[in-house]
């Protein structure tokens, strides 16, 4: 019967030669595995960018639409209606008008210049409002502004004003604003209670305005870019499996080395046990009589 083979420690069998050797190969491969990775990781936002472009580009080939028929007051907000652009004509109200804090703008911290709009058309000639109490008030994000002495020369238009902008949702309700004049969220809900309702459950970014409000370069406030639905830019989710599959074979190939090197310590799979039986204590081959011999013990 053969001497039991004396099992070696983990770290002895990963020094040899042989075994480093295998070590380099199978960490090769998962530097290969985890460099196809990152390249459909990158696929996968690539992918995700360019849908996003895509469909930007099939809203603003729509045109604007009247908001009313988009979205009639006091209705529920539809998600896919984000950046969707819209006109309306009104009135706007200076008295109401508020600064939204602690919003950025091309890495800089200001002021969103927020304006109540008496509607006057929203594209349903009144329709969407007539079982209503009376015409409705959109907020205006009219642009942005770095501190809130640049409001005082913000005033906006007179007499009717046509604007085409972008739609977004209405914010969760906030604190409220650190000082008269300024508030921390365009919740409409909130808005109600201070300018009048009825309401949209939204608000419009403007993009343009007729007769048009001064510019940044002239004093007035920076224009502000389309919203995007939260996500929507999300990464593709095709190549994000990809991704992962391409991370576990390179896990599986370090794993696989270390499996190899933890059953060569242990003395491998056709060493045999101290007790004269194999792996998983079948008897050792070796130990067993062939056909038609006759046993000398």
């Amino acid at each position: 019967m053969p001497e039991p083979t004396a099992p070696r420690s983990f770290w002895a069998v990963a020094r040899q030669p042989r075994v480093v050797g295998l070590l380099v190969l199978f960490l090769l491969a998962a530097a290969v595995c985890a460099r196809l990775g990152v390249w459909q990781l990158d696929r996968a936002q690539q992918r995700a960018e360019l849908a996003a472009q895509q469909e930007a580009a099939e809203l603003e080939a729509a045109g604007p639409e009247g908001v009313g028929v988009l979205l009639p007051p006091q209705s529920s907000f539809p998600g896919e209606l984000v950046g969707r652009q819209a006109w309306v004509e009104g009135e706007y109200d200076p008295e109401g008008q508020l600064l939204v804090e602690n919003r950025a703008l091309d890495g800089r911290v200001g002021y969103l210049v927020l304006t109540p709009l008496h509607v006057t058309d929203d594209g349903t000639q009144g329709a969407s409002w007539a079982d209503l109490s009376g015409a409705p008030v959109l907020p205006v994000v009219r642009g942005w502004v770095e501190t809130p002495e640049e409001s005082a020369a913000l005033d906006p238009p007179d007499g009717v004003v046509r604007l085409t902008g972008y739609l977004q949702a209405s914010e969760a309700a906030g604190q409220g604003g650190s000082a008269p004049g300024l508030t921390d969220a365009i919740s409409t809900g909130a808005l109600v209670n201070e300018w009048g309702g009825p309401m949209y459950s939204g608000y419009l970014v403007l993009l343009s305005s007729d007769p048009a409000q001064p510019s940044a370069a002239e004093g007035g406030p920076a224009q502000l870019p389309r919203p995007m639905i939260e996500g929507g830019t999300g990464l593709n989710l095709q190549n994000l499996f990809y991704a992962l599959q391409w991370w576990v074979f390179g896990g599986f190939a370090v794993l696989l080395w270390v499996r190899l090197v933890r059953d060569e310590a242990a003395g491998g799979k056709r060493r045999t046990r101290g007790d004269g039986t194999g792996i998983a204590g079948l008897p050792d081959p070796t130990e067993i009589d062939p056909p038609g011999s006759t046993s000398t013990s």
